[in-house]
């Protein structure tokens, strides 16, 4: 028998039959392997556990415990729950079911719209369709069989996808599981019968490829766990993540709205909200201004030469809205920043001496988002992007990105985020320049990143269509990532634009271009912030500091008197006036998540005092007026968190 040899991650090579496959893999190295095991890596690419290895192959195997084993289990429980939903349901079309972070969905075409107790019926039927224990196998047919294959099942949502693959592209793939077939690339887990743990979470309205013009249907979310005390506990987290969600709270709170009936993704922000907002605004002035950075303030629209030149019309005019006609030219309204800051920059000569420059502005811009995939503060069409682009010269670069990385690292660390990972995204399929630049540009942040010691992942093809960059995730207060800040390389820009500087030489030299956004929108973020401290924000932050609570009417007086001292002090304070028992005025302030409320009535009056209670933590007992304002202006000063 020929032999072949696998090459394992830890860099040793073991000799195999030729025609293994990775399940026999995991097999001679231990029973429990094979056990766990649910996909493997084969030469970079993702691979089902049957499939058999011809030649010489680096081989990797994932287990639940890794992302890529996550993916698979759930991408193969979207094709169980597809099968259900077809037992129940025969008339029913599918479109897409992929894994997503948390599970899985599928959208489905069905006559009827389904109920909480329809889920119930379709997890009962996946967990019946499970124990047969039907393998997941790998079928490979030309284009004009595939389009046979789905005419003949009536399913024209696959025959749409179909139709639009190439003539001459590698075969295409379908996957059986017992008597249900579906398109699909893979790869999947062995059998469905390693799904043991289900839960049907929501059903929602979607459109077919998100397109609100096309077919609608329904989306079904799902989870599964190979463990029951995985689903356990994931459920105990959705249920602190949807006490937690900012829509529900920024409503409860009264922080902001969004009115459908005068336009979709826009945010109207209210008083509270908007003292929050001016205290993230006022920290990112006052810290960008400290790191060296000048502060910009440019138009909402421009003419479309701009981005025509900017090359955002080639490469991005789908999210772009509609030009205005306006004195016979076309406007845009800006979807970013950048090309205003070019023109800032070429309205005078430029030395060497005069780099880096680093200019930043909060300025609104608005794309185009799908209203299928608008969510609150999260997505939306209109928001406030925390912007910069430094200027710099070839020497400078590396430099700037290193202080842009500690940069980044301090503001997030400021409001209360200590888990930070790094990813270093490459050229995209749709872009401008050479490879070559390409290459030196994402060779200068992986430099960066390893000089500061900063261990970064590589995601290939996800960098912007102008250039390389370094995303940030952020980890919140239930362990979710989330994708904010970034670091965006771009060569192209001064080109287009003709950009220079006069060198050290007396010559024309072209400026390299960063653009840089740290907490990404201020509307996103905002929504991160609610939904990380689930809306019980540190004091420095919080939209009200203090409640005055006087125990009854008689002692209204000297609570206004605590409150007009506390005014003075700069401190964001309410008095409550209600006349109501003191027992409910407490727990009603409680529920409003204020950090501090401060109940005053014979014995506070007397002794100039102050009985202070904190959010959570209850009473913590009587101080002068004097000492809890000089406390708790050192805990804003300080940016304390207690959460």
């Amino acid at each position: 028998m020929e032999k072949i040899n696998i090459k394992f991650p830890d860099g040793s090579v073991r000799e195999f039959d030729k025609g293994v496959t990775p399940y026999e893999v995991a097999k001679s190295i231990s029973n429990r392997l094979a056990d766990d095991a649910l996909v493997a890596k084969v030469n970079g690419s993702m691979r089902d556990l049957s499939c058999k290895l011809e030649s010489d192959s680096d081989l990797q195997l994932f287990t639940f415990d890794s992302n890529e084993g996550k993916e698979t289990y759930w991408h193969s429980s979207s094709h169980l729950m597809a099968h259900a939903v077809l037992s129940l349901f025969p008339e029913a079309k599918f479109g897409v079911g992929p894994a997503i972070e948390g599970g899985f969905y599928y959208d489905i075409d069905i006559n009827s719209q389904l109920t909480e107790e329809d889920l119930v019926k379709i997890e009962n039927k996946m967990i019946e369709i499970a124990g047969q224990k039907n393998a997941f196998k790998r079928t490979e047919l030309s284009k004009t069989d595939a389009l046979k294959f789905f005419e003949k099942k009536g399913d024209q949502y696959k025959l749409e996808i179909i139709s639009e693959l190439d003539e001459t592209a590698t075969a295409i793939s379908i996957y059986d599981e017992g008597d249900f077939t579906d398109l699909c690339t893979g790869p999947h887990i062995s059998d469905a019968g390693r799904i043991k743990f289900v839960k049907l979470l929501t059903v929602s309205g979607s459109y077919w490829r998100g397109d609100e013009k096309k077919q609608r249907m329904q989306r079904i979310y799902g989870i599964t766990f190979p463990k029951k005390k995985m689903l356990e506990d994931h459920l105990a987290f959705l249920e602190e993540a949807k006490k937690r969600d900012h829509r529900k709270l920024g409503k409860q709170l009264d922080l902001f709205s969004i009115h459908e009936e005068a336009g979709a993704g826009l945010i109207y922000w209210h008083p509270k909200g908007a003292r929050v907002r001016n205290t993230i605004e006022t920290f990112w002035r006052a810290a960008h201004l400290k790191n060296g950075y000048d502060i910009l303030y440019s138009p909402h629209m421009g003419k479309s030469w701009l981005w025509q030149t900017s090359g955002h019309l080639s490469n991005y005019k789908d999210n772009m809205y509609a030009p205005m006609n306006i004195d016979e030219q076309e406007y845009f309204i800006k979807p970013m920043n950048c090309p205003f800051h070019i023109l800032i920059y070429q309205s005078q000569l430029r030395s060497y001496r005069d780099l880096p420059l680093r200019w930043a502005e909060l300025g609104t811009v608005y794309r185009y988002e799908k209203s299928g995939v608008l969510h609150g503060l999260l997505r939306v069409r209109g928001f406030t992007q925390d912007d910069a682009h430094i200027f710099c010269t070839q020497e400078q670069i590396e430099d700037e990105i290193i202080e842009v990385i500690r940069f980044s690292n301090y503001m997030w660390k400021s409001f209360g985020f200590e888990s930070l990972k790094f990813y270093i995204a490459t050229k995209p399929e749709k872009a401008v320049g050479d490879d070559a630049i390409w290459e030196k540009a994402t060779n200068v942040l992986k430099l960066a990143c390893e000089k500061e010691s900063i261990p970064y992942e590589m995601d290939e093809g996800g960098g912007a269509f102008y250039g390389p960059k370094i995303d940030i995730k952020i980890k919140d207060a239930l362990n979710r990532e989330w994708q904010m800040s970034t670091i965006q390389f771009d060569f192209n820009l001064p080109e287009r634009f003709g950009m220079t500087y006069i060198g050290e030489d007396g010559k024309e030299h072209r400026p390299y271009m960063v653009h840089r956004a740290l907490l990404g929108s201020i509307e996103r973020f905002f929504g991160v912030l609610i939904e990380h401290y689930g809306g019980a924000f540190p004091t420095w932050l919080a939209p009200l500091q203090v409640a005055i609570v006087p125990v009854s009417q008689v002692f209204m007086d000297y609570a206004k008197s605590v409150a007009d001292q506390l005014k003075a002090a700069d401190i964001n304070v309410e008095l409550d006036e209600r006349n109501e028992k003191i027992g409910y005025k407490i727990r009603d302030w409680e529920t409003k998540k204020v950090p501090y409320m401060l109940v005053v009535g014979e014995k506070e009056k007397e002794a100039d005092a102050v009985s202070v209670r904190q959010h959570k933590l209850g009473d913590k007992g009587s101080v002068k007026v004097s000492e809890f304002i000089k406390q708790i202006k050192e805990e804003i000063d300080n940016k304390v968190n207690h959460n």
